[in-house]
């Protein structure tokens, strides 16, 4: 990110949402983007107001095996990537018992398989030039989760352990990785024919009931705004002590800082049944990582 070339970026799912208002915010700040989404048309006036900055790609980030021609297609149109943004993706609401094998496949697809075939298609341009970003985009249910939103959590839970690893292999090479977990923002995750909802059973009316409905009733009425949340991913980026993990807005503030701290209270509670499981006597463990 210290280059003096004009930076480049890639993000997936720019048409709508957290990636529109990246991809606005950087080209009105003189960059580049390569957007990618399942409708090419939807970028129309991107490229009325910025022109041939910005590059339109169709692609449905479940398609792994395409990847690495959306990079190429970067490379080929502006010969650097500096910054790459797996945004794409969608929520989905239903107990474990209601959600299909297909259905949790797809929150996998979207939120894991996706993007670790962008990163690793996008890793040897950033090895080579080393530096650049990885931007995760998880959520605060890839740090906690509640009934009803499991598949969904599934692929972020999954998506930060992965990207974990990743941001501690990477960082030799002078490349970053920064995992943003946003609470409720303004867009249209909650919206009807967005947010999947799975068939659901009579039983569990009254455990997700209430959470269906204040989904869907969310819609229009979130505390996050996209415009300052790009703002905020700007400025960590800008950052050479941010963490790797920026929880954005305040309910997730409030949610993780409540999930961390019971976390670390039962732990403390239950450690001595926890130590009791090693043999008697041992040395402590050499540390593994």
């Amino acid at each position: 990110m210290t280059s003096d070339e004009t930076k480049t970026w890639i993000i997936t799912g720019a048409s709508s949402g957290l990636g529109l208002s990246l991809a606005e915010a950087a080209l009105a700040a003189g960059e580049r983007v390569v957007g990618t989404a399942r409708r090419v048309d939807r970028f129309d006036g991107l490229i009325g107001r910025f022109g041939d900055r910005m590059v339109a790609v169709e692609h449905d980030v479940r398609d792994s095996a395409d990847a690495a021609s959306v990079v190429e297609r970067a490379m080929d149109a502006f010969g650097r990537i500096d910054v790459l943004v797996n945004n794409a993706g969608t929520g989905q609401v239903g107990a474990a018992e209601e959600v299909t094998d297909a259905a949790l496949r797809d929150m996998l697809d979207q939120h894991l398989f996706g993007p670790a075939a962008y990163v690793r298609a996008v890793l040897p341009h950033l090895r080579a030039q080393r530096s650049g970003a990885i931007v995760q985009m998880s959520s605060q249910g890839g740090r906690m989760s509640f009934p009803g939103v499991g598949s969904y959590s599934a692929g972020k839970f999954a998506l930060e352990g992965w990207s974990e690893a990743l941001a501690g292999e990477v960082a030799p090479f002078g490349i970053r990785v920064l995992i943003v977990e946003p609470s409720r923002f303004r867009t249209a995750f909650n919206a009807a024919g967005v947010l999947n909802t799975a068939d659901p059973h009579a039983e569990y009316d009254g455990v997700i009931g209430a959470v269906r409905a204040n989904m869907a009733d969310a819609d229009g009425a979130q505390e996050g705004d996209p415009t300052r949340a790009a703002t905020a991913i700007r400025e960590m980026l800008a950052r050479p002590e941010a963490p790797l993990r920026l929880p954005l807005g305040a309910e997730a503030v409030r949610n993780l800082t409540r999930t961390y701290t019971r976390s670390l209270a039962d732990v403390e509670r239950w450690a001595r049944v926890s130590e009791s499981a090693d043999f008697p006597g041992m040395p402590p463990a050499a540390r593994a990582f």
